[in-house]
């Protein structure tokens, strides 16, 4: 397994215990960037679960609030106000954690996935359904590249990072959310929970299987039809993420536009209809997803060099799949 999937979209959705099962299974719903979220614990009394329920989804709170490109005060839109001053911004060692990560992850994928390519946001929107201009999109290009960002790491205690371009924009939406899924069963282990899930929507990291040994059934949505399941999957520890062109997309003259972008271009990608990657750590498996996405007809070869499981639909909707335990809806 490579270093990138041993790092420490979203069509999963979970199950809950089987039936007759014997110890309480109890699902805790919140809302939190921008998507319908869970904590699920058994093996323990609602008594003993509410307050860990609690720390999880305050651990995920505090991650949406602090590095959340949308919250004025958070160290992400600090960096971004500063683009082109000539200043650069102080962080701590929590950020300078995710900054080395997108560093790893930009060289990983050849430059495909930029932290600096949020900024095409502001050509398109997805809500108004239509197609920006080539001039809209020319004009974003020049301001995206993590090769212009000047990076300086502390060796874990900190760092600071500067945008020397006016409108750059640093944005961890490829990968904030997932970090939060690990972050929050990182906790919940911490405090001593052996059987449960973060699901933060639909991307999952588990902590251990069932109290009754088994694994947690995991269903993943079906990419043109919401209501339908692809596939089901057994998962008894680890994670499951999925990235694909129908969570913020339209479709204009049979052709699909999805939220995915591919910085070199500023359009969105056309290859595939979802990816779901499993691997140990929910940060992992949303990257590899993304970049898979973006790798185009290079994104199997890319997969099975991760040694990951994956299951994938092409644009043709045919299935593509290396993952034990998958059965097909």
């Amino acid at each position: 397994m490579s270093a990138l999937a041993k790092a420490n979209g979203h069509a999963a959705i979970a199950s809950t215990a089987g039936a007759g099962a014997a110890l309480e299974d109890i699902g805790f719903q919140f809302s939190a960037m921008a998507c319908d979220c869970e904590v699920r614990i058994a093996g323990l009394s609602r008594r003993k679960a509410e307050p860990l329920a609690k720390l999880a989804i305050a651990e995920v709170q505090r991650i949406e609030s602090k590095f959340s490109r949308y919250r004025a005060a958070s160290v992400v839109s600090r960096i971004n106000a500063s683009a082109g001053s000539g200043r650069s911004v102080e962080v701590d060692a929590e950020t300078a954690h995710l900054l080395d990560f997108a560093a790893t992850l930009h060289a990983s994928s050849g430059g495909l996935f930029d932290a600096t390519s949020g900024t095409l946001r502001k050509a398109w929107d997805f809500k108004a359904k239509r197609l920006p201009s080539a001039a809209q999109i020319d004009a974003l290009l020049p301001l995206i590249g993590w090769q212009h960002v000047r990076w300086r790491n502390g060796q874990w205690t900190g760092g600071r990072i500067e945008l020397p371009i006016a409108g750059m924009e640093l944005d961890f939406g490829g990968f904030g959310k997932e970090y939060a899924a690990d972050r929050a069963a990182t906790l919940l282990q911490q405090h001593g929970l052996r059987h449960g899930m973060v699901n933060l929507g639909g991307d999952i990291r588990l902590v251990g299987p069932r109290p009754d040994g088994q694994p947690w059934s995991l269903g993943i949505q079906h990419p043109r039809d919401e209501t339908r399941l692809l596939a089901t999957l057994a998962l008894g520890d680890g994670a499951l993420a999925t990235s694909g062109d129908y969570e913020r997309c339209f479709d204009l003259d049979g052709v699909r536009y999805c939220h995915v972008l591919n910085p070199r271009t500023g359009w969105p990608v056309q290859a595939w209809r979802s990816v779901s990657v499993i691997a140990p750590a929910c940060l992992a498996a949303g990257a590899l997803t993304t970049v898979a996405m973006l790798k185009g007809d290079a994104a199997l070869e890319f997969l099975a060099g991760q040694g990951v499981g994956y299951l994938a639909v092409d644009a043709t909707g045919q299935v593509h799949r290396h993952a034990a335990d998958v059965v097909m809806a």
